[in-house]
């Protein structure tokens, strides 16, 4: 049987909600994402007619259609329950190759590992936007196959950051060469957080919590770091939640 939660796994670029719309027209120039056609349902026109003025202008802007449909409608094209009537039928977004001219000065830049789930993926980059971080940097995969449900589970995040393509060990190159002291977060031979000088330009590395980073990146980093626990505990953070902690500290360290 398919449900809506087996479906956040189905490829899609369908956005959802306008928190995730909005973010995409609000997106820079790191996002080529285009709008297709967005889907309004028309029993909400009367009660957000400010949203749906908004969104045709936009679409008279922008070049894109903008049709009113029943809630079938949006309900049938939809994955989760929270889009409020509103939905937008999107292009793929390309992500491109890290170059050194992307890396800005005085930075922080995070590359997720270990990753699977879609909602996890979302609710960390709405944690690293909220930090201020600079850009994400992903192995080669298609990480935005389920954009919907990224989007959705980041706020709008994953259209807002600037998110490129590299392997591990040549991003570490590249970073170190920019100057950037690069750590892998990581348990064996590891520094507190809480105990370390996290100051910018930075450049950190998050692996799976079940494999963690492969030895030739812990090699390659500058040092490896570690978060305390309140208790005995021999299970590692997710990676999601290993981010969060670790670019608020980062935050709050530079401030």
């Amino acid at each position: 049987m398919v449900t809506k939660e087996s479906e956040k796994f189905i490829s899609s670029t369908i956005l959802e909600g306008m928190t995730s719309i909005s973010a995409l027209l609000n997106s820079s120039e790191n996002n080529d994402r285009k709008i297709i056609k967005v889907l309004y349902n028309e029993s909400k026109i009367k009660k957000h007619f400010r949203e749906f003025n908004y969104l045709k202008k936009m679409s008279l802007l922008l070049g894109f259609e903008i049709e009113t449909v029943s809630e079938d409608i949006i309900e049938q094209n939809t994955i989760g329950n929270t889009h409020g009537g509103v939905i937008a039928i999107c292009t793929e977004r390309t992500i491109k190759e890290l170059q050194y001219s992307d890396i800005v000065p005085n930075g922080v830049y995070f590359m997720l590992e270990g990753i699977e789930d879609p909602y996890n993926f979302g609710y960390s980059l709405r944690s690293l936007y909220a930090s201020g971080v600079d850009g994400i940097i992903l192995s080669p995969r298609n990480w935005m196959s389920a954009a919907g449900v990224v989007s959705r589970a980041s706020a709008g995040a994953s259209e807002l950051l600037p998110m490129y393509i590299c392997e591990p060990l040549k991003a570490i190159e590249m970073f170190k060469n920019k100057g950037y002291s690069v750590y892998c977060a990581d348990k064996p031979n590891s520094v507190s957080i809480y105990e370390t000088e996290l100051k910018k330009p930075l450049f950190v590395l998050i692996g799976g919590e079940k494999r963690g980073n492969s030895k030739p990146v812990l090699d390659a980093a500058d040092k490896i770091i570690s978060i305390d626990y309140g208790r005995d505990f021999p299970a590692a953070l997710s990676a999601a939640s290993a981010s969060t902690v670790i670019a608020f500290e980062i935050m709050r360290q530079n401030k």
